[in-house]
C-alpha cells in the first residue's frame, strides 16, 4: 500500500501541530496533496482508468474547499500553507 499508517503520522507531524493531529486543515491539505500526486502519477501510466480520474478531481475539490476555508477564517495559516513548496499547491 502506498500510503501506511507511518507515512501518514510523519505527514501530520510535519504540517499538524502534532502527529497525533489529524483534524486541523494544513494537516488535511497535506495529506491530500500527497494523495493527489500518487494519483497523478498512477494516471500518467493507466490514462483510461476514470474510476482514478474520478476520485482525482474529487479530492482536488476538496483540497480547494480547504484552502477556500483557510483564506475565509486565517490568510495568514492559508499563506504559510501555500508557501510549501513540496505541497506542489498553486496559487
Amino acid at each position: 500500500m502506498y500510503l501506511t499508517a507511518e507515512k501518514k503520522q510523519e505527514i501530520f507531524e510535519k504540517y499538524g501541530k502534532s502527529n497525533t493531529d489529524t483534524g486541523s486543515a494544513e494537516a488535511q491539505i497535506a495529506l491530500f496533496s500527497y494523495r493527489i500526486a500518487h494519483l497523478t502519477e498512477h494516471l500518467k501510466s493507466n490514462h483510461k482508468d476514470y474510476t482514478t480520474q474520478r476520485a482525482l478531481k474529487m479530492l482536488v475539490g476538496k483540497r480547494r474547499r480547504l484552502l477556500d476555508y483557510l483564506i475565509h477564517t486565517d490568510i495568514n495559516r492559508y499563506r504559510a500553507i501555500i508557501a510549501q513548496k513540496e505541497l506542489g499547491i498553486r496559487k
